[in-house]
């Protein structure tokens, strides 16, 4: 699956599930212990906000604190929508994912940028489907190319604090189980 396939997949993902939230799940837990639905959800969105100005080259300074706190307002469902309207174009504009966008960790290759959106978009529809009481299950293609793309540098990661420690599955486990154990939750 190539990155754009997979991007435009979590977007699928992620969505089809925020359109699901119901009026009292919003402030329910999800297996990020330290989010809500609400809080998962405004994560999500505020990335989708910063993935036109970064894609544009714009600096962290240069966007600056524009889409810190509640970036959902009174209509999540539309603001999510409207993100990801924006995000989505900007990753499909010709060029897009041949530059390199600034990030908090530097400099990082547009592409790089973009596997680690579909990672997060993959991995938070799991935990937001946990969260609302939906089906987790993902796209297989979508779970075994994020899969792919984070095996080899989860553990640099882990130790870096962005993921938790492994949960341990059979390893004939199917590749989202292995995917969602891998970052710390239990399949």
């Amino acid at each position: 699956m190539d990155l754009l396939d997979a991007f435009d997949a979590g977007l699928e993902e992620f969505g089809r599930r925020v359109h699901k939230v119901g009026p009292g799940q919003w402030t329910v837990g999800t297996p990020c212990t330290e989010w809500s639905v609400r809080d998962l959800v405004n994560h999500l969105v505020g990335e989708h906000l910063w993935a036109p100005w970064l894609l544009r080259g714009a600096t962290i300074a240069e966007v600056g604190d524009r889409f810190d706190g509640d970036v959902l307002g009174d209509e999540p469902v539309k603001a999510w929508d409207q993100a990801v309207a924006e995000s989505k174009s900007a990753f499909h504009r010709p060029g897009a994912l041949d530059i390199e966008v600034h990030t908090s960790g530097g400099l990082t290759p547009a592409r790089e940028y973009g596997w680690q959106m579909t990672s997060d978009l993959a991995v938070h529809a799991w935990d937001l489907a946990r969260g609302i009481g939906d089906d987790d299950t993902l796209d297989e293609d979508l779970a075994q190319a994020v899969w792919e793309y984070i095996e080899p540098q989860a553990d640099s990661w882990r130790g870096a604090g962005i993921f938790g420690p492994a949960v341990k599955v059979p390893d004939s486990a199917p590749v989202q189980d292995q995917l969602v154990a891998f970052l710390g939750r239990r399949p």
